[in-house]
């Protein structure tokens, strides 16, 4: 069988939680996407973090030994300028609550990043940045309720970092969005033009969108009409991804990029009994019995093949039981 990679033009990757992890790259990834060249397949980042520009974010991952050109990098803050380009007249006022790197978006498609209430803007952008605090998100607060237009960058609840899950920019969105009662619209992932300039930039029409989140990687990815893999070194879990709703499911599951140089089992429909490899599972009610190791990939590729079956459509996260058997040539002989 061949590789997995072989099927597609070009990788979108997420960034935190898939290529690194805080300053510090993800086991395996770097060698990874050295790798995509030599297949020939094209790179490219798309990333909802916006406390730095695209050529930053290239630089780390130049220092990390990973193939990184500008170009390359697709992030939440130049959608944000986007789209704030699109709806306001050239150099309006725009209230930066987020990065210096996406005040430098905003001033590129013409716009003036501005500070505070008393500089008169008419909209605010708001991304993620570490050295936010409250005075930044009252400021927010005040120039939203007086009716200025809110865009988000993206709306992440958590961020992989080095030590471990942290509050992303959702948290900081929420925050406002409480004091206001207003929602913004947001310009990064989950939707799907930030995907579709990644695709343009590559030249790719058979991309695959590879993330560690369900609802912003898989779900963009699979709003664009693209193939999607979850990793499993980032935020989501296998037991997350099999409750996944609908449109949160990915096309293949992976334990991390060097997944890309396998072969991926073919999860073959027996009567209701879904095998993978050596694993199998059905369904019965709220319960998935899956013949297999918890270790095992297999068995959870199975497992979501067999309660998406029967849960084709589904609004929201439902998780089944499970029950557990070991592998048929695994159990001891009977007496």
């Amino acid at each position: 069988m061949p590789a997995l990679i072989s099927g597609f033009d070009a990788v979108l990757a997420d960034l935190d939680g898939v290529v690194y992890a805080g300053p510090h790259a993800i086991p395996g990834a770097v060698e990874s996407l050295q790798a995509l060249a030599g297949h020939g397949v094209g790179l490219g980042y798309v990333t909802n973090n916006a406390s730095r520009s695209p050529a930053q974010v290239a630089a780390h991952l130049r220092e990390l030994g990973a193939p990184a050109e500008d170009e390359q990098v697709v992030s939440s803050s130049q959608a944000a300028a986007a789209l704030l380009a699109d709806m306001l007249p050239a150099g309006s006022h725009v209230l930066i609550t987020g990065s210096p790197a996406l005040a430098h978006e905003v001033e590129l498609v013409g716009l003036r990043p501005v500070h505070s209430q008393a500089e008169n803007p008419v909209a605010v952008v708001q991304g993620f940045n570490p050295e936010i605090g409250w005075k930044d998100l009252a400021e927010a607060a005040y120039v939203i309720s007086a009716g200025a237009a809110w865009v988000a960058t993206n709306t992440d609840m958590s961020i992989p970092q080095a030590r471990g899950i942290a509050p992303g920019n959702g948290t900081l969105v929420a925050a406002v969005a409480s004091a206001t009662g207003i929602v913004p619209t947001v310009a990064g992932k989950p939707e799907a033009p930030l995907f579709h300039t990644a695709a343009r930039r590559l030249g790719a029409r058979r991309p695959l969108v590879v993330g560690d989140r369900l609802d912003t990687d898989i779900l963009g990815g699979n709003r664009a009409g693209f193939a999607t893999a979850a990793v499993l070194t980032g935020v989501d879990t296998r037991e997350s991804i099999l409750a996944a709703k609908t449109a949160e499911r990915p096309t293949y599951l992976l334990a991390d990029l060097t997944g890309f140089y396998s072969p991926y089992p073919d999860v073959v429909d027996d009567a209701g009994t879904f095998r993978c490899g050596a694993a199998a599972a059905s369904v019965s009610g709220e319960t998935v019995r899956i013949e297999g190791s918890v270790d095992d990939l297999d068995s959870w590729r199975a497992a979501c093949a067999a309660w998406w079956a029967v849960n084709p459509e589904a609004d929201l996260p439902r998780a089944p039981k499970l029950a557990w058997t070991a592998p048929v040539n695994d159990r001891l002989p009977t007496a």
